[in-house]
């Protein structure tokens, strides 16, 4: 309903615009009970003026102070907290939205989605207003969204947008829709979703937002060299503007990532590489639409995902190998939708340092829907050298690759892909390729993968875990519901991988068998048992004191994991893994326990201990971390995170603190320190400020 005297947002929804609305009821679980009525009522209303969607909804509970609440900060654990949440679709394209969660203190998760529940980017930010209330009948929410935070077509004079709409109960373990979903569903299944429809004549806006920052930086220590230690200060900014009601352009000067929390240290004990995610903002940011590669699905076993192989990964674009930042001198990106095409350019140059020469990355991605929620797309990358050129250092590297994703029934699902990559030293095979298929209704999961990777294969703006394989997968396992107390779903597989080199030799098979139970409290238990052969042409070390020789291995082993129901004042998990490891044996214990005594304060501690015994010696490779989370209101935070690696003995420290002084506008305060405790020094300590101030026009 438009309206000329839009709702203060107090959280109180009693405003005159609200009375006059049409209230949106009649949830429906999707789970426990699949299809039954919601246990607690949910009235939703929406109204518009000519600057901004409101949303408001008024949760009513039983027993009202028994809300749980995870946490203030922003994009929250919603999986262990009340919920109230809104998803839309604003091109009605049934596969991409954004979605909007709050919890009963106020805090707010903002997400785009992409292609139907298939990957989210939860680094994305609007200017979004959230207040709530809490009563003697429940809790109320009012959420404005300005239309200039928004994607969607203005010359359509009524806007029909797809609709979902999320209350979540934790206590309860109830998940209620307003279009009923299957259990195995989530909100941003947008083409189960229903429709909104009643705007007419909204218009997005100039949509121009500028924030500048200004960096105080010292820095100190061994792993950064002479010539980046000391105090420095550095100013840049990042601009986005709507270039078409379809195309949103950021542009980014002197680019820095100082607030960026600390990688996660890892235990490796395969001879690959390791995988680290992406947590840069800026790259985070609708990365879904460059995403290219062994894509995992919801819901599926498919054998491989992004750390098996994508064609583009952005953390080599300003990091070294080892995470050591590269200065980005700046860069374009342009995403959106343009004459029924998905596209994303991704143009960006970096300084000369660490003995790399400068250079320009370039990335284009375009994607077209095809047959209602099927699509098929291309990507190109290019990777240049633009600086004096350094010895053994290729002057580019190109990647190709044209991708697809096909469901002819609502069941089946087939996602191909090929992709070939290009250097000026290229020899060998340099073709990637896959096929996978699968099924998934109602009781029966199953589906087979088929991929070949070459030997000479090699985006050096993407990440291959192994090259010179043909990988052949299948799985298939059911989802009973049993009629058992406390019990929600069993879910008994069988898996068989089998990994061949191009000249058709086996070096990898693993058959396994697995058992999960999902309780209805939300609790997990999983036991697998999984019988292996590896064949090495190449000795690898497993730790400094420890190395795993030439020859053929046969070996097993069986693993437990219990995962307890989110949304309690104390959780956890805990995993047991013993049996074989290539000519010795492997005991691995790992656990986590998280404590919220109130939604102010959360403190993780984690650990992995593994106890390897080899014929030349018993050796151990650990890794402990503890994080604890203080949110002294929605706007105020503060974090640490400790980590110890004792397999290269170092302690790492990192220490944030944020003050979210307007919308999009932090101060940050950021300290960080790497100890050596076996050499007894630092090797980095970094103490940061960083100010930014997002401006729209």
């Amino acid at each position: 309903m438009h309206t000329d005297q839009p709702p203060t947002v107090d959280g109180r929804l009693d405003d005159p615009a609200w009375q006059q609305a049409q209230p949106l009821t009649g949830f429906v679980q999707s789970r426990p009970v699949t299809g039954a009525p919601a246990t607690e009522e949910t009235v939703v209303r929406f109204v518009y003026d000519d600057r901004a969607l409101y949303i408001g909804a008024i949760c009513y509970d039983s027993e009202p102070d028994r809300f749980f609440v995870s946490s203030l900060k922003q994009d929250f654990n919603s999986g262990g907290s009340d919920v109230f949440g809104v998803t839309l679709d604003t091109y009605l394209d049934r596969r991409n939205g954004f979605m909007f969660l709050v919890n009963p203190e106020g805090a707010l998760k903002d997400v785009q989605i992409f292609d139907d529940s298939r990957s989210e980017n939860q680094a994305w930010e609007g200017p979004i207003r959230v207040e709530t209330t809490a009563n003697d009948e429940g809790w109320t929410v009012e959420i404005e969204i300005p239309f200039s935070t928004l994607r969607f077509n203005p010359s359509e004079e009524d806007q029909v947008w797809g609709l979902q709409i999320l209350r979540r109960i934790r206590r309860k373990s109830e998940d209620t829709f307003w279009a009923p979903l299957d259990r195995r569903d989530q909100i941003h299944k947008m083409s189960k979703a229903g429709t909104l429809s009643g705007f007419r004549g909204v218009k997005p806006g100039l949509n121009l937002r500028v924030k500048p920052y200004v960096l105080a930086e010292d820095q100190s220590g061994a792993l950064l060299g002479e010539d980046r230690g000391g105090t420095s200060g550095d100013v840049g900014f990042d601009v986005k503007f709507g270039v078409t009601p379809g195309l949103t352009l950021d542009l980014t000067y002197n680019t820095d990532f100082a607030q960026v929390e600390v990688d996660q240290e890892q235990v490796n004990l395969t001879r690959f590489p390791l995988f680290f995610p992406e947590k840069r903002d800026f790259f985070v940011e609708n990365s879904g639409t460059f995403a290219f590669g062994d894509q995992s699905e919801r819901s599926y076993r498919t054998g491989v995902s992004l750390r098996d192989l994508t064609l583009f990964h952005s953390r080599r674009i300003g990091l070294a190998g080892a995470g050591e930042p590269i200065p980005i001198l700046g860069g374009a990106r342009l995403t959106g939708r343009t004459g029924g095409f998905e596209v994303g350019l991704l143009n960006l140059q970096t300084r000369e340092s660490r003995g790399l020469p400068a250079e320009n990355f370039s990335v284009f991605r375009a994607r077209r829907n095809v047959f209602g929620t099927s699509d098929v797309g291309a990507v190109f990358i290019n990777r240049q050298a633009t600086g004096a050129g350094v010895e053994g250092y290729p002057d580019f590297n190109r990647s190709f690759g044209f991708d697809a994703n096909l469901r002819p029934l609502p069941s089946l699902l087939f996602a191909p892909f090929v992709a070939f990559t290009r250097s000026p030293d290229s020899s060998g095979n340099e073709l990637a390729a896959r096929m996978w298929v699968g099924w998934r209704d109602e009781l029966w999961d199953a589906s087979a993968l088929w991929r070949h990777v070459g030997d000479s294969f090699n985006p050096t703006v993407g990440f291959v875990r192994r090259r010179d394989i043909r990988q052949s997968y299948a799985t298939v396992g059911l989802h009973p519901r049993p009629p058992v107390p406390g019990i929600q779903e069993v879910n008994p597989y069988l898996e068989l991988d089998y990994v061949e080199d191009l000249r058709s030799v086996l070096v990898t098979r693993t058959r396994a068998a697995g058992f999960d139970v999902a309780f209805l409290n939300g609790s997990r238990l999983s036991l697998k048992y999984s019988d292996r052969f590896e064949l090495l042409r190449e000795p690898f070390r497993v730790t400094s004191d420890a190395t795993i020789p030439v020859g053929r291995y046969d070996f097993g082993g069986g693993s437990l994991q219990y995962r307890s129901a989110p949304g309690r004042v104390l959780s956890g998990f805990v995993g047991v893994e013993r049996g074989g490891f290539f000519h010795g044996t492997r005991t691995s214990l790992s656990g986590g326990l998280v404590w919220r005594p109130n939604y102010h304060l959360s403190v993780d501690l984690s650990a992995v201990h593994n106890n390897i015994s080899l014929p030349d010696g018993t050796f151990t490779a650990d890794v402990f971390g503890s994080r604890i989370d203080y949110g002294f209101s929605t706007r105020i935070f503060a974090s640490a995170f400790v980590q110890y690696n004792a397999a290269q003995d170092q302690f790492v420290t990192n220490v944030r603190f944020n003050y979210l002084y307007s919308p999009l506008s932090d101060i940050f305060l950021v300290y960080t320190e790497r100890r050596d405790l076996a050499a007894s020094e630092t090797i980095e300590r970094v103490l940061a400020v960083k100010v930014s101030k997002s401006i729209g026009f």
